[in-house]
């Protein structure tokens, strides 16, 4: 009769958590391999495609708030089902959709709700929940790495897939592969959620969602983590949306693309891991503001080397490692502050924003090439943002936040 008190194994939580964040963002690094097969073919302008797929990363984010919700309140089981079926029909009407509002509104809208519901914040609600504090920046850490072996797997994966197969098959296929998310939410289905838990007593909530995102929005650490991650969101998004297209215009191979978004996805696996266990150990400010501060200096250094294969490399590797290492160190920031109650609902917050940095990134690359025949404008705007983010990390306080009984 105490079944909804027993926790999953950790091993059972990290393998299920990673194989799907695997999958998930393994998948989407790779949409900027379709960018121009899709143009050429439809007669669409570059940034025609990247508005969807920055009409994607803002509905991500919008939906993410309400799937970190219901994750909360019911559990990651049934949001992570629905996520999968969505990811499945997004990807199919990519694949079919013959205008430009359609192509929106699959891969954009479809798919970008779809990410709310199989990535990190749901994920990491979990992993909160289900792991002892000492080991949690560790265990995001590991979850964040599994994305980016995703990346490493799926991306040269889906230039195989579209050479191969052709850019509209290579998406139905990917349709069905994303389904394998939905046997592996059954090992994230926790006690005291669903059906399983009825008739037992429901668990005391201690903070209302209200409290929680007022608590959180008045919080000045809370701000300035988000308004770090609004940065990451831009220069991540841009750079995989756009570096294959900016390789291509230089005159460099579709393979050399390929290999440099795989080896950001490789050498990810580093850095997040690393991030994750530094977390455990060192201040979490500190961390952040390094990541920031080095992207702007490897891209600083990137665009003014001459432009080759091997410096391609070089890039990839070294922005790889810090490629999505912020996000461990950001979510289990959260987590010492705000405690696991509202995780991926406040983890949903601050996604938000690095969502709305992902809009602007990606819909700014297709917009200023369009009109200027160059990226150089957004890439020095990623280099100003990567200081400014830097500086913002330093002030977070980690401390967990003192809080008065709440009325009954």
């Amino acid at each position: 009769m105490h079944q909804e008190t027993r926790k999953l194994s950790m091993a059972q939580v990290l393998l299920c958590g990673a194989a799907i964040v695997t999958l998930s963002m393994g998948i989407r690094h790779g949409f900027g391999l379709w960018l121009q097969p899709i143009t050429q073919e439809m007669g669409w302008t570059r940034q025609t495609f990247a508005l969807a797929i920055a009409v994607q990363n803002i509905a991500w984010g919008v939906f993410g708030i309400f799937a970190g919700m219901a994750a909360d309140r019911f559990g990651a089981f049934r949001v992570l089902m629905g996520g999968a079926v969505l990811y499945a029909a997004g990807l199919a009407g990519m694949a079919l959709s013959p205008t430009p509002l359609s192509f929106a509104l699959t891969a954009g809208v479809l798919i970008g709700a779809a990410q709310a519901g199989t990535t990190y914040a749901v994920i990491y609600g979990v992993l909160g929940r289900q792991i002892a504090p000492e080991r949690r920046s560790w265990a995001m850490g590991v979850a964040a790495a599994a994305g980016s072996f995703g990346q490493f797997l799926m991306v040269p994966v889906e230039g195989q897939l579209i050479a191969q197969l052709g850019w509209q098959t290579a998406l139905l296929a990917l349709s069905l592969m994303v389904l394998l998310i939905v046997p592996l939410a059954f090992g994230l289905r926790e006690p005291g959620f669903g059906p399983a838990a009825r008739g037992a007593a429901p668990a005391p909530r201690k903070q209302s969602i209200g409290h929680a995102v007022s608590e959180a929005l008045h919080h000045p650490s809370f701000l300035l983590l988000t308004a770090g991650y609004f940065v990451c969101g831009f220069q991540v998004v841009f750079i995989g949306v756009h570096m294959p297209s900016y390789l291509k215009d230089h005159g460099l191979s579709p393979q050399v693309a390929s290999y440099a978004l795989a080896l950001i996805g490789l050498f990810n696996i580093f850095g997040t891991y690393i991030a994750g266990t530094l977390g455990q150990r060192m201040p979490k400010r500190y961390i952040l503001a390094f990541i920031y501060f080095a992207r702007a200096v490897a891209i600083s250094i990137f665009l003014l080397a001459p432009l080759t294969p091997m410096s391609v490399y070089i890039f990839s590797a070294v922005m790889g490692a810090l490629w999505l290492s912020t996000v461990p160190v950001t979510n289990a920031t959260v987590a010492q502050i705000f405690g696991v109650q509202h995780l991926s609902m406040l983890s949903g917050f601050v996604f938000f924003s690095h969502q709305i940095g992902s809009f602007l990134g990606v819909w700014l690359g297709g917009y200023l090439y369009d009109r200027t025949g160059s990226y150089d404008v957004v890439w020095y705007l990623s280099i100003a943002l990567g200081v400014f983010a830097g500086l913002v990390n330093l002030p977070v306080r980690e401390t967990a936040i003192s809080r008065q009984p709440q009325p009954a």
